[in-house]
């Protein structure tokens, strides 16, 4: 199949064989690790680093090429270390854990979900233009093939005022926003007009846009679906049932996993694999409804070996190669 699934007002199961004749970009034999895509993730603090280090290997489990973190100064050394095949940049921090760049004013006491004092929303350039990390970053941006944002970030005023400045560097390729990248979506009238990705669960959908927790988990394909069309963006609302919605109506829907997925990390692991198939070419469509298989097919094979209950994030991603060959072979 050259294209993904047909899709209609009903939602596409995602599962084995649909997966089998929706193959993933593949490089020829001779490419280097410049075919295979460059990632750029923005994420952690120096309270959750390894948020990073899931999301990170993940995405090269999942076949990136090369790898650009950028993350809190205070991280950045450890994760060098951890993550030998990086490139590490490191990032102001704000009082309360953020990320902030060259000591550009990205945060006021005070100041409610955005203080854009430096006018950083509506004139994202400046951020940037700076030297030092701003540059690094910047150049980062223009060289990513995929950037996920949002792993282990805290300070909700900052994540905002970060994302935003980085948008208009990012339009040319695909964007995941997870965990705290997502709040700049909480904004009244807020649209995406470049290709984004959001992973909310329920209670954080319902953090977004003010909905019933409850009635996003009865309902999960309408909620998707609604989220897309208020936001213009890729929606993968994540649950018992995982539904994945484009911002024309599009809808595929995975039932699967088990309860040990449920474990602090896991949610990062996920959003490295989806961003490390985005990195390789795949449309954010594909790239989430494989990544939700993969992780909940990593779960499997976890439970398998080591109980429904005890097995860790950390483990998720090294189970990645094998179920991508099998996929591919079968």
């Amino acid at each position: 199949m050259n294209g993904p699934p047909d899709t209609s007002a009903e939602a596409t199961d995602i599962n084995a064989g649909m997966l089998r004749d929706w193959p993933l970009p593949m490089p020829d034999g001779d490419a280097d690790k410049e075919v295979r895509g460059h990632l750029l993730i923005v994420a952690g603090s120096r309270e959750m680093p390894g948020a990073v280090l899931l999301a990170a290997t993940a995405a090269l489990r999942a076949g990136a090429g090369k790898l650009t973190i950028a993350t809190a100064a205070s991280a950045a050394v450890a994760l060098g270390v951890a993550l030998p095949e990086a490139r590490v940049i490191g990032l102001q921090e704000t009082p309360d854990g953020g990320l902030r760049i060259d000591g550009d004013g990205l945060v006021g006491a005070g100041g409610g979900l955005l203080d854009d004092r430096a006018g950083l929303l509506d004139e994202g350039e400046g951020l940037l233009h700076e030297s030092g990390s701003g540059a690094a970053l910047r150049e980062a941006c223009q060289c990513a093939s995929a950037v996920l944002i949002g792993p282990g970030m805290q300070d909700d005023a900052a994540s905002v005022a970060l994302v935003g400045a980085l948008l208009p560097h990012c339009g040319h390729a695909p964007l995941i926003l997870d965990a705290a990248g997502m709040r700049i979506a909480a904004a009244d009238g807020h649209r995406f007009d470049s290709p984004v990705l959001l992973t909310p669960h329920a209670g954080e959908l319902a953090g977004l846009t003010g909905a019933d927790k409850q009635d996003i988990a009865s309902q999960p394909e309408a909620a998707a679906r609604q989220a897309a069309q208020r936001w213009h963006a890729w929606v993968a609302l994540k649950g018992a049932t995982t539904a994945i919605a484009t911002p024309q109506g599009a809808l595929w829907r995975h039932k699967g996993g088990n309860t040990g997925l449920a474990i602090s990390g896991s949610g990062d692991a996920l959003a490295g694999l989806i961003a490390g198939l985005a990195a390789r070419g795949a449309a954010l469509e594909q790239a989430a409804s494989w990544g939700v298989a993969l992780h909940a097919m990593a779960g499997e094979q976890l439970s398998l070996r080591h109980g429904p209950l005890g097995y860790l994030a950390r483990e998720i991603s090294a189970e990645v190669p094998a179920l991508l060959r099998a996929l591919a072979t079968h």
